[in-house]
């Protein structure tokens, strides 16, 4: 059964910067696409950023040269590393690893409960 285990949200004034960590278990890592989303209440969950198996990564225009993900193979850790944080980045943030069917990646989703990120001005 996959787990995914978030830590490291908070508040933190704006510019600052947060790491989040997202420990993955039951899950073969590095198998398919591993990300972050964000969703804000009232708003669709939007990625943020992902990973692909073969280390590409990817970005949301609005966090591009600001966030950075990175995952240790060794701990089966995947992490978010945000800085310059702005107050529109405000949202809960939800570690993701796509599922896979017949050899096909990203057909769904597991997603982790989600880790408040609050930014004040």
């Amino acid at each position: 059964q996959v787990d995914l285990r978030e830590s490291g949200g908070g508040s933190v004034q704006a510019g600052g910067s947060l790491k989040l960590s997202c420990e993955v278990s039951g899950y073969i890592f590095g198998s398919c696409g591993m990300g972050w989303y964000r969703q804000v209440l009232g708003k669709e969950r939007e990625l943020v950023s992902k990973i692909s198996p073969d280390g590409t990564t990817t970005y949301a225009d609005s966090v591009k040269g600001r966030f950075a993900i990175s995952q240790d193979n060794g701990k089966n850790m995947l992490y978010l590393q945000m800085n310059s944080l702005k107050t529109e980045d405000t949202a809960v943030y939800h570690c993701s690893v796509e599922g896979k069917i017949y050899g096909k990646c990203g057909v769904y989703n597991y997603f982790a409960q989600g880790t408040q990120v609050t930014v004040f001005s």
